[in-house]
C-alpha cells in the first residue's frame, strides 16, 4: 500500500548512506521525492552533503541548503557494542539537539520530523511485551544515549511535529556483517561449519527492513501530534529458531560455539514491542515472514 505522494517535497535523511538510509532513499526517490542526505565522509552523490552532526555550523549549512519539508533523523551510533561511550552520547544526543535547534533557529517549518530511537531504552523491565507507557530503564550506554536523545527531542515537541520511533530489531540486504543476522548468513554463505555466538538463549524481533521503510513512510503523512511510538511487530523469535531456519535454507547444520567474549553484560533475554499504538496510527502492514527475509539476504 502506498499513500498519496507529495512529489517534489524536499526530504532530508541524516545518515543517508547507512543501512536504513540507503533503503529509504531509494523508496522515496522512486515515489518522486527530492531526497537529500548527510554523510560523514566525502559524498559521492550530488544530493548528499558532508556533515558531522555534532558540528552545529555544518548542520545549519545543510538545513539552509535543503530547507526540508520532511526529515528522517537516522544518523547516530547504531552498534550496541560500540566501546567509545563519549562518541555514543556525542553523536546520538548532541547531534540530535543540533538538528532540532537548527530547524527552529532557521525558522524551517517541516511537516514532519521522524527521529529513530531504539527499543533498548526499555532495558530489562521483566515484561514479555513492552509498550510506550512503561518507564524506560536502559542497561547500557547505547540505550541510555537513546533515552537522553528522546528527552532532548521532547523539549521540541511543541515547536516541531516530531515522531520518535523506538525501533525493535530489524534486518535486511545491506546490513553490516557485525550485526547478528548478517553475521549468521555470511557464515552459511561461506559454508563455514562452526559459528561463534554469545548468549543463544534470547528472543528478539527480527523484522524486515521493508516493514520499517513502509512504516516510516506512513508515519510521515499522518495527522498526529508529537509522540513516541514502538516500531515493532510483537513477534519475538528465539535465536535458535533463526539458526534452524538457516540450516534448512543452506542444506546443512552449522555447529554453534558459545564465545564468552560475545556475551554482553546485562543481556536482555526477550524483547518485543506492543503494536497497538503503531497500528492505531498507520494501520496494519502486511507481515513479512522471517524465512522470506533470510532467503532474500542469503540468495542476494
Amino acid at each position: 500500500m502506498k499513500l498519496a505522494s507529495h512529489s517534489n517535497s524536499p526530504v532530508l535523511i541524516t545518515g543517508i548512506t547507512g543501512f536504513t538510509g540507503i533503503h529509504l532513499e531509494k523508496y522515496l526517490t522512486d515515489l518522486g521525492y527530492n531526497v537529500y542526505g548527510t554523510v560523514v565522509g566525502k559524498p559521492v552523490k550530488e544530493n548528499h552533503y558532508q556533515c558531522n552532526i555534532t558540528n552545529k555550523k555544518q548542520v545549519d549549512e545543510v538545513i539552509l541548503k535543503v530547507k526540508p519539508k520532511y526529515i528522517f533523523h537516522l544518523a547516530g551510533i547504531s552498534f550496541v557494542a560500540e566501546s567509545n561511550a563519549s562518541l555514543i552520547y556525542n553523536v546520538n544526543v548532541i547531534g540530535t539537539e543540533n538538528l532540532l535547534a537548527s530547524l527552529v533557529e532557521q525558522k524551517i517549518n517541516p511537516k514532519r520530523v521522524l527521529i529513530s530511537s531504539s527499543a533498548l531504552v526499555y532495558g530489562n523491565l521483566g515484561f514479555e511485551v513492552l509498550d510506550e507507557l512503561m518507564k524506560p530503564k536502559p542497561v547500557n550506554h547505547y540505550g541510555c544515549s537513546k533515552l537522553s536523545m528522546e528527552h532532548i527531542a521532547e523539549e521540541y515537541f511543541t515547536k516541531l511535529p516530531i515522531i520518535i520511533t523506538r525501533n525493535f530489531n530489524y534486518t535486511g540486504i545491506g546490513q553490516a556483517e557485525h550485526f547478528l543476522i548478517p553475521k549468521i548468513i555470511k557464515h552459511f554463505k561461506d559454508n563455514q561449519k562452526v559459528i561463534e555466538l554469545g548468549n543463544t538463549d534470547v528472543a528478539r524481533e527480527f523484522n524486515d527492513i521493508r516493514f520499517v521503510i513502509e512504516s516510516y513512510y506512513r508515519l510521515l503523512h499522518i495527522d498526529s501530534p508529537s509522540t513516541i511510538v514502538n516500531l515493532s511487530s510483537n513477534n519475538p523469535i528465539q535465536l535458535m529458531e533463526v539458526i534452524e531456519k538457516m540450516d534448512k535454507l543452506a542444506g546443512y547444520a552449522i555447529k554453534i560455539e558459545v564465545n564468552p567474549n560475545f556475551i554482553r553484560a546485562n543481556e536482555i533475554k526477550s524483547l518485543s514491542g506492543s503494536t497497538d499504538k503503531l497500528i492505531s496510527m498507520i494501520g496494519e502492514i502486511p507481515h513479512i515472514d522471517l524465512i522470506d527475509t533470510l532467503s532474500t539476504m542469503y540468495n542476494k
